[in-house]
Formats: structure tokens, C-alpha cells, sequence
């Protein structure tokens, strides 16, 4: 018997219907997954049960497009030590958490919903940190989220960003290369499925830049992307109930959820100091090499990786 966290009824439902899961198959799913993985030389992988199943639920519970997300999970995360590499639960983090710029709120968007994710810029201070430092901040959130957090892996999340108070000298630090490499990674690796990015307060300075970075994306990204003029306009689409008590709703206050957000974060202390055991050693990969160029590629275009 698999050792998962049991579903609502309403998100059963979704993963039944939706994502074809059969709950009294998934041990065998489970099993065929570890498998495959005790026969792939190059690649270590977490394999605990909770992990695995939020990349079959992410692929639908095809077998084969699991193997590739979960080969592709963590030969990106080998390509980007900057970005992957080092995470650890340190004061650095800890303060990002506490600052609040990045906050998963507690209430979904309905009882079979997406989770929604906020990103607020007022506490952020762009002179002790880079924007790479809360990239990388948010990719260990992410990755809780495939272990934690069922309505992320089964309906999907939203991210809001506010950029009211995002000073310009932030905008400035944009890597292309990057938001280029992550939108790859958010397609092609994460298992969470991304269903909508909903920017507001957008300054006239960022537009031009933010519109350069989403060109970078792979196209099924770029049509998730929307841009609202203010608070009032986005509410429109999510009703303002849904959002915490700073923005008139009633989804919580965000000081009370960056508590309880930190003492999750430090509960995966040592779930992130051991990170640098998993990964991929190119060396042994059966079949063709991968590297930077045949996953990024030039002009983004992107080769298969060898599966089996």
C-alpha cells in the first residue's frame, strides 16, 4: 500500500477524472516508477512515495512521460547550480520567507482549485538581495509544494505578482538567459502544473522588459501570462475573497502565513541539505550525452532526451 497523504473527495474527484488516477493501481504505478529508476546509471532521485506520485499525477499517469519529467527534474537542476545548487535552509532564506515577498496562500481557488501564490515586492530590498536570491528562494517553496501540497499537484497553481513596489534597479537585474532556462524547467521539469501568471501594479518602465521575457517562454506559457492594470481589474477574473486580508479578502494575513510558511521551511532543513546527493551524472547516461545546448538550445528549441 502506498504511503500518500489521502484526497478530499473533491480533489479525488479531479485526480480520477482528470488525471486518471486508479487509486488502487498506484502502488503498482509506484513500483514500476522505482523500477525503471534502479536501471538508469546517471540519474539519483528522491524516491519516497509522496515525492513520485506528484510527477505521475503532473504526467497524468503516463509511465513514459513521468520517466522523461523526472530525467528532465533533475538534469535541469544539474545545468543550474546557480539557481539549484546550495539551497539550504540558512538565515539568508529565512529572512526572504520572513520579508513575505513570496507567500503560498492558504486557501485555494475553491474546494477542487489551483493554489494561488503572491508575490509582493514592499519589504523587498534589491540592495541585499538579487532577484536570482528570491528564484531561488521560490524553487525550494515549489519543490515543498510537489511533497505538500495536493490541490498544487492535482489542480495546479496560480501566481499573482504585484509589482506596485518593485524599484526599477530590480527590473535592471532581468537575466533573460535565465527566465528563458526556467520557463523550460517549469514546462518540461516541474511537476506542478502552472495554469495562469497574473501580473498587476505593472510599471510602465517593466512592460517593454516583461514582455521581452515572456517571449522567452515556450508558447503554452505565454498564453497563461495576463496583465491587469490594478487590484480592481484582477478581480475580475479572481474574486477578491481569495486573496489575503491586505488585499480586502479573507485568504489570511500574510505575516501569519510567512509564520507558519517558515516553520514548514525549517521543518525541510535537512531535506535540502542532503539535495546534493540527487542528480544526474552525464558520464553514465546510457545513449547520447545531454548538455546546456541540447536542453536550451540556441534559440530555445529543444531536443528529447534519451528515456530508455
Amino acid at each position: 500500500m502506498a504511503n500518500l497523504r489521502p484526497l478530499s473527495a473533491e480533489l479525488r474527484r479531479i485526480a480520477e477524472t482528470e488525471l486518471n488516477e486508479v487509486e488502487d493501481r498506484v502502488p503498482a504505478d509506484l513500483e514500476a516508477l522505482r523500477d525503471w529508476l534502479a536501471k538508469q546509471p546517471h540519474l539519483r532521485a528522491r524516491q519516497d512515495d509522496q515525492f513520485l506520485v506528484g510527477f505521475l499525477r503532473g504526467c497524468k499517469f503516463s509511465l513514459e512521460k513521468t520517466k522523461s519529467k523526472l530525467d528532465h527534474f533533475y538534469t535541469i537542476k544539474t545545468l543550474m547550480p546557480e539557481l539549484f545548487g546550495k539551497r539550504l535552509v540558512d538565515e539568508k532564506n529565512l529572512i526572504l520567507c520572513r520579508y513575505g515577498t513570496y507567500v503560498r496562500l492558504p486557501k485555494p481557488w475553491g474546494t477542487d482549485g489551483p493554489r494561488l501564490q503572491l508575490t509582493n515586492y514592499e519589504k523587498f530590498d534589491p540592495k541585499e538581495f538579487k532577484l536570482l536570491d528570491l528564484f531561488r528562494y521560490q524553487t525550494m517553496i515549489s519543490e515543498q509544494s510537489i511533497r505538500e501540497d495536493d490541490h498544487s499537484n492535482i489542480s495546479g497553481y496560480i501566481e499573482i505578482i504585484d509589482m506596485a513596489k518593485m524599484s526599477l534597479s530590480f527590473l535592471a537585474q532581468l537575466d533573460f538567459t535565465l527566465i528563458k532556462r526556467m520557463g523550460i524547467f517549469a514546462e518540461k521539469a516541474q511537476p506542478t502544473r502552472l495554469k495562469g501568471v497574473h501580473l498587476i501594479n505593472c510599471p510602465k518602465e517593466g512592460v517593454a522588459l516583461l514582455n521581452l521575457a515572456k517571449s522567452l517562454m515556450p508558447s503554452k506559457l505565454q498564453q497563461r501570462f495576463h496583465v491587469h492594470k490594478n487590484l480592481e481589474q484582477l478581480n475580475e477574473v479572481i474574486p477578491r475573497e481569495y486573496l489575503p486580508e491586505e488585499y480586502g479578502g479573507n485568504n489570511g494575513r500574510i505575516a501569519d502565513i510567512q509564520a507558519e510558511a517558515e516553520k514548514q521551511l525549517l521543518s525541510y532543513k535537512s531535506y535540502f541539505a542532503e539535495d546534493s546527493q540527487y542528480g544526474v551524472d552525464e558520464q553514465l547516461r546510457p545513449g547520447k550525452r545531454v548538455n546546456a545546448d541540447s536542453i536550451f538550445g540556441a534559440e530555445g528549441s529543444f531536443r528529447k532526451l534519451d528515456i530508455d
